[in-house]
């Protein structure tokens, strides 16, 4: 027995009544729920399938199987029981704006590159589209505009089954090649194209499209895209995203681009800066340690460049070894400077008895340890 498919005849409907034909359980605990008629969409055509319910039982997934279309659930349901069924209609409209978008945009990438759309993929979080042209982001977003008048104007949906000479006389889009009846899915003046999947009746119900990246992909690009309501998700995280980073820099919400670029400018004047009294600093400090010999020096937190670079200017006037340390608590940061020939046991001896790691070489070593400032100098002392 075939079974009748609803989503077909009513792509809106959400709940319906059925007839259990058989349930046979699956090699991962599930149970393969098949029913005379169904209005859950199978898993086909870039679409994933419908979830929702059968009875008590709670449908995972929908596929397609040697012909049948199967209902994936966690519970068995009794075969020839009338069984009243529920689409989870959210994830069903969110698909349907997906694919909807995805249409209006696809067709009129095609039609301005003279492309195909060669791969598809509605995924839970965005979608992703392949095209065998390139085109770089400036057209696409130009694309994407014409596509959001589109549907702004709430253009309706075209969906027939033509027969085979209608068929012929069709300019359409396929990304394979068809046997048997074909269904057309057509949004006037934007695209047609053969398609198995669900759509909205309108482009408005599509809501805004919102290409999120453009990357090189084979000989074409690679397109990542939100609609309907995930795209204005996305558009009010970037606008509280925005508007916090606004904030923090004083500039209004169309403005903070170029505040960034004022901050940065004056954090990297202010590193020059930093790094020139740090030069100073470091100069004053070795001079305490010139002629001193081994040395030991325990400093607050500073980056790891910074240490480097102390231990050095140490190194450079003391005559002997050279380890500092930065940090607080029980975790420092080192760099040791020695001669080449007793580098890697002074590094070795600091690891073991400062639960330490770390490794050098050419007269430098850096590492870090757990242990506090008195266990670091008692460790020096008595070398």
């Amino acid at each position: 027995m075939i079974t009748e498919k609803l989503f077909y005849e009513d792509q809106y409907m959400r709940d319906f009544d059925a007839e259990v034909i058989s349930c046979l359980p699956r090699p991962d605990g599930s149970f393969g729920i098949i029913l005379d008629r169904t209005a859950f969409y199978p898993e086909g055509g870039g679409q994933p399938g419908d979830r929702g319910m059968i009875g008590s039982s709670v449908v995972s997934d929908t596929i397609e199987e040697c012909g049948e279309i199967v209902h994936v659930c966690d519970s068995p349901a009794q075969q020839g029981s009338k069984v009243c069924c529920s689409i989870d209609w959210d994830r069903r409209f969110d698909l349907m704006q997906q694919h909807t978008g995805e249409h209006i945009i696809s067709g009129m990438i095609c039609r301005e590159l003279h492309c195909d759309n060669v791969g598809f993929h509605l995924g839970e979080d965005t979608v992703t589209i392949d095209y065998n042209a390139p085109a770089d982001l400036e057209r696409i977003l130009a694309i994407e505009e014409a596509a959001n008048r589109y549907i702004m104007e709430d253009h309706r949906a075209e969906i027939f089954w033509p027969n085979r000479d209608e068929l012929e006389k069709l300019s359409y889009r396929s990304k394979k090649e068809l046997d048997g009846d074909v269904r057309i899915v057509s949004f006037p003046g934007a695209d047609i194209c053969a398609c198995c999947g669900t759509h909205l009746s309108s482009s408005a119900q599509a809501g805004p499209v919102k290409v999120l990246s453009v990357k090189r992909f084979h000989e074409g690009i690679r397109i990542e895209l939100l609609c309907g309501k995930r795209a204005l998700d996305h558009l009010m995280t970037c606008w509280r995203e925005n508007s916090a980073v606004g904030r923090e820099l004083s500039a209004p919400f169309d403005s903070t681009h170029s505040a960034l670029l004022r901050f940065i400018d004056q954090t990297d004047r202010l590193k020059v800066r930093i790094a020139e009294l740090e030069e100073e600093n470091f100069s004053l400090t070795a001079d305490r340690y010139a002629g001193a010999g081994d040395v030991c020096i325990i400093k607050e937190p500073m980056d790891t460049d910074s240490l480097r670079r102390l231990c050095e200017a140490v190194y450079s006037v003391c005559g002997g070894t050279c380890a500092v340390f930065s940090g607080t608590g029980e975790n420092y940061r080192y760099a040791l400077m020695a001669a080449d020939d007793r580098l890697q046991d002074i590094c070795r001896d600091i690891n073991s008895s400062l639960s330490g790691k770390g490794g050098g070489r050419n007269g430098l070593a850096q590492g870090s340890v757990n242990a506090d400032e008195s266990s670091i100098r008692d460790h020096f002392h008595k070398q």
